[in-house]
């Protein structure tokens, strides 16, 4: 039988392999309340009314969630349920995306009450007067920050299946010291660390249950370099083969001392988010964003060189003053550093960011509905928007897919984004879509391009697919190996093939 929880900490998380850091938070923060807690995820992908039947199973009288901007709908949805069949249950709401009253969205005005920003504090208070009978009048609530050093980490609260199945995150940091306008940590005031020695204590606890896979959500990891090597120098004396750390970092901030410790790390276990965004300096100045552009590259073309890191680099589409044209020029500057991965993102609207300050001179037009992407501005139209947006989806395919090592600099060139994005636009006219095409059907949509668009050599084009076929392991031949000729001719040209591959 189902046991009763008075509070219930909730969210959707995008997949089931995420979890929710900050309901850990909040939960291991509840003191004498804990016991009366209880933490339930979902997914965005469960239905509304399924996720209402679980939440009302634990007979709640407080529940509690958190809002992002992938969430919000089905969210709504849920919430409005809720009041619906039991609205005597008190629905608090957190989390970015109703942090920035006035501007929140329309759940909240269903909600009983939201709590904007940390809420460790003032979700325990919260819950100590809702239990005790009292009903405070307000209902937009201010998180109260609480020193890092007074705050009950939250690891111990990651279960077992957790650990076998999902991601682990982490942070060492709080905060932000950049103003990047189109960010939510433009609005921190400051940066600050949590004590180290507890840190690694919680770190050790958790390798020795068996994860590997950490995932640090800090900011900017490699701002105080001291600690940053610190850290790195706790992993590294653990190191295993199996161990492996994602740090976001800022790319003009790599002095000697962070180098040396970087090689000696084995080759794959680091992974680096590395937030470029744009290389047009009248762009980065516009929206407040502090970027070494010369130190960015010399960096990047380091670490591809002389460390075994895996370097996943962002950029943005729709920032103000920006255009098609431009946008293609930074995406050319930064493959030419060879990163591993190239994140193309659509410029979205996030509450409470400065970046909106520029909304009506630059006419940003974005989507009424989650996730708030950019439509049009006074400098991009909606269909360079829309092709961008495939771009991006055939990128994430090809480029980033890394089923295409061989092709791909056939493909680009030495005009990687316009090449690519001819591509791109012949893909979608002929599969007339850029989601869930098979990878055969790729391949064969690939050459066709190649060839008809590209005006390639037959035999370069066979030679360097069927490189990237033999690595995906497909079966069968792709519709541009088969011919007319005889069983037998056709088992000698593939035997031939094979042995091409192999040489």
């Amino acid at each position: 039988m189902q046991s009763t929880s008075p509070i219930i900490l909730s969210t959707l998380n995008a997949r089931y392999m995420h979890t929710a850091f900050g309901l850990r938070y909040l939960f291991a923060n509840l003191a004498d309340l804990q016991e009366l807690a209880k933490i339930v995820e979902f997914t965005i992908q469960e239905l509304p009314i399924n996720i209402v039947e679980q939440l009302l199973s634990h007979q709640p009288k407080v529940i509690g969630l958190s809002v992002y901007i992938w969430n919000v709908a089905e969210i709504n949805k849920v919430v409005a349920m809720l009041k619906q069949i039991a609205p005597e249950i008190i629905i608090i709401l957190g989390g970015p995306e109703v942090s920035h009253h006035p501007d929140v969205p329309a759940v909240t005005e269903l909600a009983d009450y939201v709590i904007s920003g940390p809420g460790e504090v003032s979700i325990y208070t919260l819950c100590q007067q809702l239990l005790s009978g009292e009903r405070p009048e307000q209902k937009f609530i201010e998180g109260k920050v609480k020193p890092l050093d007074q705050i009950v980490l939250p690891y111990d609260y990651y279960d077992d299946d957790d650990i076998r199945n999902r991601l682990i995150y982490v942070e060492a940091s709080r905060g932000c010291p950049f103003k990047c306008e189109f960010c939510l940590s433009a609005l921190d005031k400051t940066v600050t660390a949590f004590p180290l020695e507890p840190f690694f204590a919680a770190m050790d606890k958790l390798l020795q249950r068996g994860v590997r896979n950490f995932k640090f959500i800090d900011r900017t990891f490699n701002l105080k370099i001291s600690t940053s090597v610190a850290i790195l120098e706790f992993f590294l004396e653990r190191m295993t083969d199996d161990l492996y750390l994602h740090f976001e970092v800022v790319p003009d901030n790599l002095p000697d001392k962070l180098k040396e410790i970087l090689q000696r790390f084995p080759a794959n276990s680091l992974q680096f988010e590395i937030g470029v965004q744009t290389f047009d300096a009248d762009i980065q100045n516009l929206i407040s964003r502090k970027q070494n552009n010369d130190k960015t590259k010399t960096n990047l073309k380091w670490l591809r060189e002389y460390t075994g890191a895996h370097l996943h680099t962002d950029l943005i589409f729709g920032l103000p003053s920006d255009t098609l044209d431009n946008f293609g020029h930074s995406f050319d500057q930064l493959i030419a550093l060879n990163p591993h991965e190239i994140q193309m993102g659509i410029l979205k609207r996030l509450r409470g960011a400065p970046l909106n300050r520029h909304n009506e001179a630059y006419q940003l037009h974005y989507n009424p509905e989650p996730p708030y992407n950019i439509l049009t501005t006074k400098d991009i139209e909606f269909t360079a928007m829309q092709r961008v947006n495939r771009f991006a989806r055939y990128w994430d395919m090809i480029g980033n897919s890394g089923r295409f090592a061989n092709t791909l600099p056939l493909i680009t060139g030495d005009a990687p984004f316009d090449r690519f994005m001819l591509l791109s636009d012949k893909l979608h006219i002929l599969a007339g879509s850029s989601w869930k095409i098979a990878l055969k059907r790729l391949f064969e949509l690939i050459y066709s391009v190649l060839m008809d668009e590209f005006k390639l050599d037959s035999d370069e084009v066979k030679h360097v697919l069927a490189l990237d076929y033999a690595r995906a392991k497909l079966k069968g031949l792709p519709a541009y190996e088969q011919d007319n000729s005889s069983p037998k001719e056709r088992k000698i040209g593939q035997a031939n093939k094979r042995q091409r591959m192999h040489s």
